[in-house]
């Protein structure tokens, strides 16, 4: 089921108390999502205090350039994939100096899915560094605005429960 305005809207404000409680910053590495995740997590005044900034690395140049995602991973994994959503996490703490990083990569559709990767298959990962990040996939459904809401609540929901594990 898509994320409504307003369930993306309470769990970007669940995530700034988190973020301002423990007194911590993020970044966003956004691929499918396209920032959407930032825009969020920006919505309300004052984020500046929580919020270093969202990078937008749609292109697997972009991702190299920004990040330092390696060739390896991607002509190995693709972009979408576990190696690369890790190297994206570490790739913007690096960057930034964010206390932690969420990084999104997935297939929103319409096109460009696979037998092994379908539309609506979305790469996740959040971590304080390399070695502390989780990285999951989901598969959500739907029409390409689906799929993108479905994945930003997720991401919003995955970094809020990693500041509870903490």
């Amino acid at each position: 089921m898509p994320a409504s305005d307003h369930e993306l809207e309470q769990a970007g404000e669940k995530l700034a108390e988190q973020l301002i409680a423990a007194g911590i910053t993020v970044v966003t590495a956004e691929s499918c999502t396209g920032g959407w995740v930032a825009k969020v997590l920006t919505d309300k005044a004052g984020s500046s205090a929580y919020v270093v900034g969202g990078l937008v690395t749609y292109s697997n140049d972009a991702k190299q350039q920004l990040l330092g995602v390696t060739d390896v991973s991607l002509n190995n994994h693709g972009a979408v994939s576990e190696p690369v959503v890790r190297e994206m996490v570490a790739g913007a703490l690096a960057t930034t100096g964010a206390n932690v990083a969420v990084a999104i990569s997935g297939i929103a559709g319409p096109g460009g899915g696979s037998e092994e990767k379908p539309v609506g298959t979305v790469w996740f990962a959040w971590g304080s560094s390399a070695e502390n990040t989780e990285a999951v996939v989901r598969h959500f459904s739907g029409d390409r605005d689906q799929v993108r809401r479905q994945a930003v609540l997720f991401a919003l929901q995955g970094v809020s429960g990693l500041l509870k594990q903490a």
